[in-house]
């Protein structure tokens, strides 16, 4: 069963989170997942809207999203972002 990493966060940084996505991108398709969103266009249809930024990463199970979040690879990856963005990041089990 797929499971979904949310990210929502706002940049503070734009040219160093530029660094860091350029950076994790390969670590998400080396781990076995892809991009479902990456920021675009946003449209509140109830409430307030959380973040400026949302990204939605699928994997094809929790494990391998779990693996890929605490793999060196990553890890050096989020080094990058560190004073460039501040992000809240959850995984979801799909259905």
């Amino acid at each position: 069963m797929p499971a979904y990493v949310i990210v929502q966060g706002d940049v503070h940084d734009p040219e160093q989170y530029e660094l860091y996505k350029q950076a994790a991108a390969g670590t998400v398709v080396a781990a076995g997942g892809k991009d479902v969103v990456r920021g675009g266009a946003t449209e509140v249809l109830e409430g307030d809207l959380p973040a400026s930024r949302t990204v939605v990463l699928e994997f094809p199970t929790m494990q391998t999203a779990i693996d890929w979040y605490g793999s060196d690879e990553y890890q050096a990856a989020r080094k990058l972002r560190e004073n460039a963005a501040q992000l809240n990041i959850y995984l979801i089990d799909g259905a």
